[in-house]
């Protein structure tokens, strides 16, 4: 046992739908200004004020201190690729272009389990250094770049979900698989790492246009066979992606359909982006109980659109934020929590404060279906948080001296805040990255 004592934040309800019950905004969660979290194997005891809970503690009990800090929990990040993370960056393409011209010649490297290894392992101290303790990854086509990735996520005992690409056309023949070869090197991933500690698995057809028919096929039995495995895509990112899919499955009724068909929507179904949907299709995300992984940075990075996040909330289906690096410019949530604001900006729309904490916690939480284990602080959870320094630069420092309450703070530090304002990622109760200096 040991605990965390500084101000503490957890959401317990979204706040739009707060919002519309008429209820108070502080309903939807709880906030500590002298908290306390206590952590008992890794779980969330209990949390509540320092002065209710420290009378209760064993005297010699050891007890981490933060000032000038805000502990939430741990940011979760609902739509990355990890073989994305050299060519971070890449100039000057949108969607289409960009994946023939940078994607698709880095991910090639992927077949090799060191190179494979060696980036996993960047890739996820980056996570942490950023405050991301679960994410949904895309893998590659290669099984080696799967196995990599959970060995080292594994070795960090982290909660993360990746998957095998599958993509059997519209490809270079070593990026391809086929839709039987596809399906047996999926199996057989799912067999070895699938609830392997806190590691699941997720089927991952790259996106339509790179899936045939039979492939998508294959992808929808495997769901069947197993039905709490995941699945991850891609919809309606681009336009001229939107009207190829229309060409290639013209007896499709629109873009999600073509995955619908293949019975693809699932309640650990998430699609990300969403950007260019009808209502039928929103409708349809919420009959299945699918999600979105709402990615502002590479939506603005790539030119594909802006994100109808009022839409999706009037239709109830469940969002997600996602960084979606490489097309997405930084691994912070709290950079993703800034564009995210600037997109609905530019729709005319207000993103508030307590709900971007709300996406980067538990709403992330509920779109990986996992919010029985992560996204707040309530009694049994898993202890992954991470410690926000309230004085990381000295532009933050002084600006903070003029918020004037708990939603200007956390709107500072999705405006501000980057990596530099993670103090410390704590993993199961046990810090997993620090900042010095």
């Amino acid at each position: 046992m040991k605990a965390v004592r500084g101000a503490i934040l957890h959401f317990l309800h979204d706040p739009a739908d707060v919002d519309n019950t008429n209820g108070q905004v502080s309903d939807c969660y709880e906030y500590f200004e002298d908290g306390l979290m206590i952590i008992k194997d890794g779980h969330v005891d209990r949390v509540g004020s320092a002065a209710d809970l420290l009378p209760t503690l064993p005297a010699l009990l050891s007890i981490e201190e933060y000032t000038d800090s805000l502990i939430v929990p741990g940011f979760i990040d609902t739509h990355i690729h990890y073989p994305q993370t050299e060519m971070i960056a890449s100039y000057g393409e949108q969607l289409l272009e960009w994946l023939e011209t940078y994607t698709f010649p880095t991910e090639k490297q992927f077949h090799n389990p060191e190179y494979a290894g060696e980036i996993a392992e960047f890739f996820l101290n980056q996570l942490l250094s950023n405050g991301t303790t679960t994410a949904l990854v895309f893998g590659s086509v290669h099984p080696e770049s799967v196995d990599a990735f959970f060995t080292r996520a594994e070795a960090k005992n982290l909660r993360m979900i990746c998957g095998k690409v599958l993509m059997d056309r519209h490809a270079a023949e070593d990026l391809t698989d086929t839709p039987d070869t596809g399906f047996d090197d999926s199996k057989t991933l799912i067999e070895k790492w699938h609830n392997r500690g806190r590691l699941l698995y997720a089927v991952t057809p790259r996106f339509a246009p790179t899936c045939t028919p039979a492939q998508l096929d294959k992808a929808g039995e495997l769901l069947r066979l197993q039905p709490d495995l995941y699945m991850h895509t891609h919809l309606s990112e681009n336009q001229n992606e939107v009207a190829w899919v229309k060409d290639l499955f013209p007896e499709s009724e629109n873009y999600l359909d073509a995955y619908d068909q293949f019975g693809l929507l699932t309640k650990r179904s998430v699609f990300a982006h969403g950007i260019h949907l009808c209502d039928h299709e929103f409708q349809r995300l919420h009959d299945t109980q699918s999600a979105i992984a709402f990615c502002p940075t590479s939506n603005l990075f790539l030119g594909s659109g802006l994100f109808n996040l009022k839409k999706a909330e009037a239709f109830n289906v469940k969002v997600g934020l996602g960084t979606d690096v490489g097309a997405g410019t930084s691994f912070s949530i709290l950079q993703t929590l800034n564009e995210a604001y600037k997109t609905q900006q530019l729709r005319g729309e207000k993103l508030t404060p307590l709900k971007s904490f709300y996406l980067a916690t538990l709403g992330s939480a509920r779109a990986l279906d996992l919010e029985d284990k992560i996204g707040n602080f309530e009694s049994g959870k898993e202890a992954d948080f991470v410690v926000l320094d309230l004085k990381s630069t000295p532009l933050i420092a002084m600006r903070m001296k003029h918020c004037k309450d708990l939603a200007e703070t956390l709107f500072v530090l999705s405006m501000l805040g980057d990596d530099r304002s993670v103090k410390a990622t704590y993993i199961m109760g046990e810090k997993a990255h620090e900042r010095h200096g």
